[in-house]
C-alpha cells in the first residue's frame, strides 16, 4: 500500500522550478456565464501560492502537491471556484486541504464543500484574521481556522483557542515577501503534514483528531498573546 502523502494548495499556482513538488494540477476559472471551467493551471504570477508551497514543503519535502488555481493576475476568487477547488482535490486523495485565503461571503456551494472535505476525513485549514470580521472557510464546521502569531519561528505554533482562530503560526519566512495569515496557514500546514506522513497507517478521522490533540498539546504558546502597554 502506497503511503505516499498528497496535500492540496488553493491559490495561484506554483513555479516551474516547484514541479518535481507537483503530483497534479488544474486551474478553476469563472466564466461569464457563472460556471466554473476546469483547465490547465499555468505558472504563478503572483508568487502566493509558491510562497505557501514552499512553506509547506519545508516542514514535509517528501508529500506530492495537488494545485488546484483559483486566481491568476489578482489576488481575487470566488467561493465557486474555491468549492470545485476543493472538491477536486478530495478526489485526488489528498489529506490536507490548504486555503491561504478567505472571501466575506459566505455561499452555499462553499459551505456544502468544506462539509464534503471534512466528511471525508481530510484536515482543512484556512486562514482567517487576527482581528475584525470573520471570513470564509475559515469559519465553517470542522475547518481549522489559523492566524498569524508573531511569537512563532518556524518551529512553533500556538494554540489560541480563541473565537477568532484555534491557532497562530509564523507570520514571516525569512527573506520572503509573502507575510501573515496566509503564510501562518501554510506553515500550520506544513506541521500539520508532517505529522499525517508519520502517521499514514492510521484512518483518516482517527488522524485528524489524534492530529488536533498533538497540535493542542504541543504548542509552543497557548492562549492570545497579552500586549501590555507603557504608561
Amino acid at each position: 500500500m502506497s503511503t505516499e502523502l498528497r496535500v492540496g494548495i488553493v491559490d495561484s499556482g506554483y513555479r516551474a522550478d516547484q514541479a518535481v513538488h507537483v503530483h497534479t494540477s488544474a486551474a478553476f476559472l469563472l466564466g461569464d456565464d457563472m460556471q466554473v471551467y476546469r483547465r490547465e493551471a499555468i505558472a504563478d504570477r503572483l508568487g502566493h501560492g509558491s510562497a505557501v508551497l514552499e512553506r509547506i514543503a519545508f516542514n514535509v519535502p517528501e508529500a506530492r502537491f495537488c494545485v488546484a488555481q483559483v486566481f491568476r493576475d489578482r489576488a481575487a476568487t470566488t467561493p465557486l471556484q474555491i468549492a470545485d477547488a476543493m472538491r477536486w482535490l478530495v478526489d485526488q486523495g489528498v489529506s490536507l486541504i490548504n486555503l491561504s485565503l478567505g472571501v466575506r461571503a459566505d455561499r452555499t456551494a462553499l459551505r456544502e464543500a468544506c462539509a464534503y472535505a471534512v466528511d471525508a476525513g481530510v484536515v482543512v485549514c484556512a486562514a482567517c484574521p487576527a482581528q475584525g470580521d470573520p471570513v470564509f472557510p475559515s469559519s465553517y464546521p470542522g475547518v481549522v481556522r489559523v492566524t498569524g502569531d508573531a511569537r512563532c519561528n518556524a518551529a512553533q505554533w500556538s494554540w489560541l483557542d480563541s473565537a477568532q482562530a484555534e491557532f497562530g503560526a509564523l507570520v514571516r519566512s525569512d527573506g520572503a515577501t509573502q507575510a501573515g495569515a496566509s503564510i501562518a496557514t501554510a506553515a500550520l500546514s506544513g506541521h500539520a503534514a508532517a505529522w499525517l506522513m508519520r502517521h499514514a497507517e492510521a484512518s483518516r478521522d482517527a488522524n485528524r483528531d489524534a492530529l488536533l490533540a498533538w497540535l493542542r498539546a504541543n504548542a509552543a504558546f497557548i492562549g492570545v498573546e497579552r500586549r501590555t502597554h507603557a504608561s
